[in-house]
């Protein structure tokens, strides 16, 4: 599973450079595409495909002069550079240049709406409905809070983002907050999709509610537009976001440090060693040793080095990808009954590889213990998971999937203990319980 991007938003001083250290700290959102849009006497984007250093090299923002930037990082399933964002919207005589990290739920019966009514689409990103939808309510209005608030009303889904248009920037999430937004002012005003992106810059950082919205002109203002049950995504504490972020009052680390501990709560295997699938594991892992009193020790290490496009043309290759991606610590493993922790199991092939990595290693037993519950439905929210059929919980009972992996038994967090060890209220958990927020769809 993959998070679908990564936004942020600034007036300062040097914004091009402070947004291209931010979209570096928010580079594990997407990596496929990274651009930056400027306002200096006009709009100026550049973007291109590839991580945030492949795209800015060359002194490409030596060029790129401005106390006003958005930018953004994509990982997508399909498209190129006309995909890539910021993405440059024209509409009703006006022009505007946005970020957005999010899935709108209601994409495709609005785009057909606006079209019936001769509005052009340039592209086939959901994205681009969110400028036309805010410009055309603009232009009968007038007024860039109540365009948002119509845009609310009329846009279901999930979308953190920010429009730069006219030498302003207006900031908005959707009124259940589906996706993470930060906020903080300093020498500046900033804004990123993750608390993390912001810590070079401000000490001072908070969540931007759903519902809110900023304008950032000449003067700062922001209103709560409206009110609805948040639905917050779970799978950030459980994956996507940094450690080190901070999301609804919460840190992540800790966060997920606490899944492990209510795991090794709801568990009673007897085992030798704790160790993690790197990385996503390791903050569980530690957790479930501390719990447990089960000594916690790096029986896998990661190979940082193996490039991202790295394509195996074969089958015969492709089963040499996990070892190529991770390597066994023998004197950790052999001979010991090992509990092996990760954060999820999405199709189950690599988790089977690495079972059988671990007992050519010479493990006594594995134990795989996963820190959230089964993944058995898709997400319609920003987040790519595939579809149902690949998801190894949607058709698979647990004692199936142990037996799939090879595992010697296999134990995923509850719901409920799940829900203990995140601590907030208002969850959207459809990607586990498959209960869906009613306001997200048009229904």
């Amino acid at each position: 599973m993959r998070e679908k991007c990564g936004i942020f938003a600034a007036k300062t001083e040097n914004a091009p450079k402070k947004a291209y250290y931010a979209l570096l700290a928010l580079q594990h959102r997407g990596q496929e595409s990274a651009g930056i849009s400027i306002w200096k006497r006009g709009m100026k984007t550049y973007k291109g495909l590839g991580l945030v250093p492949e795209v800015f090299k060359n002194g490409i923002l030596d060029s790129m002069d401005s106390n006003l930037a958005i930018g953004h990082v994509r990982y997508s399933t399909f498209g190129g550079l006309n995909e890539a964002q910021p993405l440059e919207v024209e509409c009703c005589g006006k022009k505007l240049s946005l970020v957005h990290n999010g899935t709108l739920t209601n994409y495709m019966l609005l785009r057909r709406e606006y079209e019936k009514k001769g509005f052009k689409f340039r592209t086939s990103v959901d994205s681009e409905l969110l400028g036309i939808s805010f410009l055309s309510h603009y232009m009968e209005v007038k007024d860039e809070f109540e365009a948002m608030k119509l845009v609310f009303k009329e846009v279901k889904g999930a979308y953190s983002l920010a429009f730069l248009f006219d030498g302003k920037i207006l900031v908005a999430r959707d009124p259940l907050g589906f996706r993470p937004l930060s906020y903080g002012e300093g020498d500046g005003i900033y804004f990123a999709s993750e608390s993390s992106a912001l810590l070079m810059f401000l000490s001072e950082i908070r969540d931007v509610k759903p519902g809110e919205v900023f304008l950032i002109g000449d003067e700062v203002e922001s209103g709560l537009l409206m009110r609805k049950p948040h639905a917050h995504c779970v799978f950030e504490y459980i994956y996507f976001a940094r450690p080190d972020s901070m999301m609804e009052g919460r840190n992540v680390y800790r966060t997920r440090i606490e899944m492990g501990r209510q795991l090794a709560r709801e568990d009673n295997v007897e085992a030798d060693v704790v160790i993690a699938v790197p990385d996503s594991g390791r903050s569980a892992a530690i957790g479930y040793s501390m719990e447990s009193g089960i000594p916690y020790e790096e029986g896998l290490i990661k190979n940082r080095y193996i490039g991202r496009t790295f394509i195996m043309p074969s089958q015969e290759l492709r089963s040499l990808n996990v070892k190529l991606k991770l390597s066994p610590v023998g004197e950790v493993i052999k001979g010991k009954r090992v509990i092996l922790v990760d954060d999820s199991i999405v199709r189950g092939t690599t988790m089977k590889r690495i079972v059988l990595m671990l007992k050519d290693a010479g493990a006594k037993e594995v134990h795989v213990r996963i820190s959230s519950p089964p993944i058995k439905h898709p997400c319609y929210m920003g987040i790519d998971i595939p579809s149902r059929h690949e998801l190894i919980a949607s058709w698979k009972s647990v004692e199936m999937i142990k037996k799939s992996i090879g595992a010697d038994s296999l134990r995923y967090l509850s719901i409920e203990g799940l829900k203990k060890a995140v601590g907030i209220e208002d969850l959207c958990m459809a990607c586990l319980n498959g209960v869906y927020p009613e306001y997200a769809f048009d229904l």
